[in-house]
C-alpha cells in the first residue's frame, strides 16, 4: 500500500482482509480530531467548565487514574438534574466546527473503505453526528443504527454505521435519546455487564471480521471495556480474528507502546503522533484513495517503483512489501463503493 512518508505501514494480512471485505472498522474519538472534537479526557474537563463545578476528591482522584467513566459517574450523581443536565451540556460540546480545512476527508475516508461489495460496515462509539451531515451533503444512502437498537453483525444481515454508545440527537429536548446515550460507568455496566446488548454485538463482530481500531488512546476507558469482551470470549475458547489498532506513538516509545497494545489483545500498528496526528489522517485518506481506485491503483504502484531503482523497506516505509501487495491479484475489478 502506498502511504505517507512516516507514516504507519498497513500488514499485508490486513489488506487481504480488507480487500477480502472481513474488516471492520471501530471508530473513537480522534477521528473527530480535525473538526475540533474534544478526546474523552478533554470532553470530562469541559463538561466540568460547562456545569460550572470543580471536582470533588473522589472524582478528582478517578480522573487522575484515567477512569474518565467514573469521574462523570461520581458527577453525575450529585449534579442537579442528574443525567438530564449533564447529557444536555454533552450536546452543546459536541458541535463540529465542519467548515475547518479537511474536517470531514477522514470520515469520508473510513466510509469509503468501509464499503464493500456487501453494503457497509462500520462502527463508532463517538456521539457526534458528522457521519450524518457527510450522509446528508454527499447524498449517501447508507442506514444508521444506533444503540442500543443494534443489527446482527453477521454478513448477510448487517449493512450499515452502528452508533454503538448511542448519537445525540438531532433535537436538543429528546431526552430519551440523550438518555440512552453510554457515557457514564454506570452505562457502560448496563451496556457491557447487566444488560450485554454491547458487548454481544462486539463479541460476534469479533468472532466473524478482523477488527481495526481507529481513533483510540491506549488507555481510552471505551477501549478497554470493548477489549474485556473479546478477552472473555479468548478465555472461553473463542477463535477470534485478529484485532489492529492503528496506535499513535512518540520517537524511542514503540517496544513499550508495542507491548501495551498487545497486552490489550491487539497487534498495534504505530504512527508518529507529532503534527496533531496528521500521519494517522493522511494513510487513512491515502489508503481510501487506493481502495477506491481498485486494480487501478496497483498497477500504478507497479508502473512508478518500476521506474525507480530499487530500495530498501524500513519500519515507517515498507517498499517491498507494498511491492508485493500491488503484484498480487492485479486483475482484481476496480472496487463499487458508494
Amino acid at each position: 500500500m502506498q502511504f505517507i512518508t512516516n507514516g504507519p505501514d498497513i500488514p499485508d494480512e490486513l489488506l487481504q482482509a480488507h480487500e477480502e471485505g472481513s474488516v471492520v472498522f471501530f471508530c473513537g474519538a480522534g477521528i473527530s480530531y480535525p473538526a475540533g472534537l474534544p478526546g474523552f479526557k478533554s470532553l470530562v474537563e469541559k463538561i466540568y467548565q460547562q456545569l460550572e463545578t470543580e471536582r470533588y476528591s473522589n472524582e478528582e482522584s478517578s480522573f487522575c487514574k484515567g477512569q474518565y467513566d467514573m469521574t462523570l459517574d461520581l458527577l453525575e450523581r450529585r449534579t442537579p438534574g442528574q443525567r438530564s443536565s449533564m447529557r444536555t451540556t454533552l450536546k452543546k460540546i459536541l458541535q463540529p466546527k465542519l467548515r475547518r480545512k479537511g474536517a470531514l476527508n477522514t470520515h469520508r475516508a473510513l466510509l469509503q473503505l468501509a464499503h464493500n461489495h456487501d453494503g457497509l460496515r462500520l462502527v463508532t462509539t463517538n456521539f457526534d453526528r458528522i457521519f450524518e451531515y457527510i450522509k446528508k451533503k454527499d447524498k449517501q444512502s447508507f442506514k444508521s443504527f444506533v444503540a442500543p437498537m443494534l443489527p446482527i453483525p453477521k454478513i448477510s444481515r448487517w449493512d450499515g454505521l452502528v452508533y454503538l454508545h448511542g448519537l445525540l440527537p438531532e433535537q436538543e429536548k429528546d431526552t430519551a435519546e440523550l438518555n440512552q446515550l453510554v457515557l457514564t460507568s454506570g452505562d457502560f455496566g448496563l451496556a457491557y455487564l447487566t444488560e450485554r446488548w454491547a458487548s454481544r454485538f462486539v463479541s460476534e463482530v469479533f468472532r466473524n471480521y478482523v477488527v481495526l481500531f481507529v481513533g483510540y488512546s491506549i488507555d481510552d476507558p471505551v477501549l478497554r471495556y470493548m477489549m474485556d469482551a473479546l478477552s472473555a470470549d479468548r478465555m472461553m475458547g473463542e477463535d477470534t480474528p485478529r484485532a489492529y489498532a492503528l496506535g499513535d506513538c512518540m520517537p524511542g516509545e514503540d517496544k513499550e507502546k508495542i507491548n501495551e497494545w498487545r497486552s490489550k489483545g491487539a497487534i498495534p500498528i504505530l504512527y508518529d503522533s507529532s503534527n496533531a496526528h496528521s500521519a494517522l489522517h493522511e494513510t487513512l485518506h491515502a489508503w481510501s484513495e487506493n481502495y477506491r481506485d481498485g486494480s487501478l491503483s496497483k498497477e500504478r504502484i507497479v508502473m512508478e517503483y518500476a521506474s525507480t531503482k530499487p530500495s530498501n523497506s524500513t519500519q515507517q516505509d515498507n517498499f517491498i512489501g507494498r511491492m508485493l501487495w500491488a503484484l498480487s491479484d492485479i486483475n482484481t475489478p476496480k472496487n463499487s463503493c458508494v
